[in-house]
């Protein structure tokens, strides 16, 4: 289960309506061990594309470094989805390659980037498996 701020889960909607018709992308960090999503962390779609979303790879190496110097790990690595509903496809599988990490997909389509829902689901993606978990959203930790 992901268990995860109001605060967290609602700039992570922002990002994803701010960026529509673009994917959106970023990180929340944590320290290492805990589980427990903290850092939030918008990165930019090099892509800039509204199917599909690319880390830069220099943000991405400044990113981990700045992790590291934090004894901190990506705990929560999300994106949207534009057109279609919030579940990983295979390209986004095949680039989960951080077996410990929530993986949080946020669906724009129904809401773009005005007001209304927007679908938010956590996923565990593990050796190409994809597993759909719980998310409880708490005020504070």
């Amino acid at each position: 289960m992901l268990t995860i701020t109001q605060d967290l889960h609602d700039r992570i909607v922002a990002h994803a309506r701010a960026d529509h018709p673009d994917e959106a992308c970023g990180v929340i960090a944590g320290p290492i061990g805990s589980g427990r999503p903290e850092r939030f962390i918008p990165m930019l779609n090099a892509a800039r594309s509204p199917t599909f979303y690319e880390f830069d790879s220099t943000d991405l190496l400044k990113l981990y470094r700045e992790m590291d110097d934090r004894d901190e790990e990506p705990v929560v690595i999300y994106h949207s989805h534009t057109a279609t509903e919030a579940y990983p496809s295979r390209t986004d599988v095949t680039y989960a390659n951080e077996p410990g990490a929530h993986y949080v997909l946020v669906s724009t389509a129904e809401c773009g980037n005005g007001e209304g829902p927007a679908e938010f689901r956590s996923f565990r993606i593990v050796e190409g498996e994809i597993t759909e978990e719980d998310v409880k959203i708490v005020p504070s930790y």
